[in-house]
């Protein structure tokens, strides 16, 4: 049975005396066991982190570039392996495991800009031969904890940009899905990061907990579930740490009457289902203004969802896989069936989905489409993370609108129209950290920041693009004067102006 382990130092460690099952979604089969680490192993991985950052932090920006700039290329060079970890643990399609690969490598390409990025702020003469400037330094042992829905990308929405800013990084990722993190960490290594700069450490809540309450540890990234994301954030708060956790999702889109409806339906289905719907971007609802739209609507979804293949990662015919776990696959299944007993209408059934005979044990569920459902609905609610689109029918684009900004998540939305009128209103009037027009997955490119709004992002900053440089580093002003030889200006008890 393979062994996956720890990443400290430079170098792989199998130590633990509790080890965790790893899956394969597709299948249901254990493929690894995973080395889970305890408290004693978090003190020394951060020992490893803080004494590494001490030389970490006098390399040039132009040095740290260089080796992002590497690390890109091996990441590149190597993307088909890395698909590959990513489907075996995930059940991710390898089209989509690229897809996600692709936009991660966007952000080292980010990072590979620090220089200009660091550059700072400089004022000459604001006072009388006095000159002031702002400078950006590194907080030391940083620490990531992300989730299982994105492997690779997750993780490269955090790190790049918090070694390149000059910290040394721990990151903690999702006990199911470790491998892709283990192998990227090679190639960092290849690249020419000094080894203890980025170290990875897997387990539970005794590690996140651990890691939380160490004084040495200055700031968190967090990516998860709402429910976590607001406890990380407390906790941080709690042991004086800087803190952006991003949370949950339930995210709509808007059909207009005035929209083009084949086009909006196939942008849904990609947005609803893509991913078996384990992302915190997927449309899970959909808002048909009208009810000749909701009709056409639901009409249009049914005969094109007939076309969604469903099964084993390494197909690349298939539109989605499997669902994570066994456990998930039974929560998405009962927000199915509680939507029924409470008055919607099922008309696209995906709990009894036909996979071959080699993927019978596998967590799969079927694209799924409930019509009439309301906000009072609890699968409504719910952040459903899988392949369920919900139907909810309004009069309105105003009513529209005040269903969105009620729900207690805002983390991306859409809107589908011809109407520009229509599309500055909702731009204007919506409660939402992340909106598209006609655009139903609105992910910022990485030189822009990724956050929601509400119960979906705790925290000042959002993550990646310039807020990362800005949550990665304390700003310092230094104001400097020389006088001239044998001046002197006396003693001043006035605040300085």
């Amino acid at each position: 049975m393979n062994i996956i382990g720890h990443y400290i130092n430079g170098r792989v460690v199998e130590t633990g005396e509790n080890f965790l099952d790893v899956d394969c979604p597709s299948t249901g089969e254990i493929e690894s066991k995973l080395a889970m680490a305890d408290k004693a192993l978090v003190y020394e991985v951060i020992n490893v982190a803080q004494k590494a950052q001490e030389d970490w932090r006098k390399t040039p920006p132009a040095k740290r570039a260089q080796i992002f700039a590497r690390f890109k290329t091996l990441v590149e060079n190597n993307s088909e392996k890395l698909c590959e970890l990513i489907g075996k643990e995930h059940g991710k399609i390898s089209h989509d495991a690229m897809g996600e690969l692709i936009r991660g490598i966007e952000n080292i390409e980010y990072a590979a800009g620090i220089p200009e990025l660091l550059k700072g702020e400089f004022t000459k003469d604001v006072g009388g031969k006095i000159d002031s400037w702002s400078q950006f330094e590194p907080l030391g042992v940083v620490v990531g904890i992300t989730p299982f829905n994105f492997p690779a990308m997750v993780p490269l929405w955090m790190y790049p940009m918090a070694i390149a800013c000059g910290n040394s990084f721990i990151l903690k990722p999702s006990e199911r899905v470790p491998s892709a993190q283990l192998f990227l960490a090679g190639l960092l290594q290849k690249a020419g990061l000094p080894d203890g700069v980025f170290n990875i450490i897997n387990g539970d809540k005794e590690v996140v907990d651990a890691l939380l309450q160490d004084d040495r540890v200055e700031a968190v990234s967090f990516v998860g579930s709402t429910p976590i994301a607001q406890y990380v954030y407390q906790e941080a708060a709690r042991y004086g740490k800087r803190c952006q956790a991003l949370g949950g999702a339930k995210n709509h889109a808007i059909v207009m009457p005035d929209a083009d409806l084949d086009n909006a339906v196939d942008q849904l289905i990609g947005a609803a289902f893509g991913s078996s719907g384990e992302r915190c971007m997927a449309l899970s609802v959909a808002v048909a203004v009208g009810d000749d739209v909701a009709d056409a609507l639901i009409a249009k979804l049914t005969e094109q969802m007939k076309s969604i293949k469903v099964g084993h990662y390494s197909d690349k015919a298939n539109s989605f896989g499997a669902v994570i776990s066994q456990e998930h696959k039974e929560r998405i299944e009962a927000h199915i069936s509680s939507a029924v007993e409470q008055g919607a209408r099922l008309v696209v059934d995906g709990r009894d989905i036909q996979v071959p005979p080699s993927c019978e044990n596998g967590y799969y569920i079927g694209a799924t489409l409930i019509d009439n459902v309301t906000a009072e609905m609890t699968s409504y609610q719910a952040e459903i993370f899988g392949p369920v689109l919900q139907v909810v029918r309004v009069d309105s684009m105003e009513e529209a609108v005040t269903l969105i900004n009620d729900n207690m998540y805002g983390n991306g939305t859409c809107l589908f129209t011809r109407d520009g009128e229509a599309a500055r209103y909702f731009s204007d009037e919506i409660k939402v950290g992340m909106v598209g027009i006609n655009i139903p997955l609105p992910v910022p490119v990485a030189y822009h920041s990724f956050g929601g709004w509400k119960q979906s992002r705790f925290g000042d900053l959002c993550i990646y693009g310039p807020d990362a440089v800005r949550f990665y580093t304390d700003r310092k002003t230094i104001t400097q004067r020389w006088p001239s030889s044998g001046v002197r200006e006396g003693i001043k008890y006035s605040f300085p102006s």
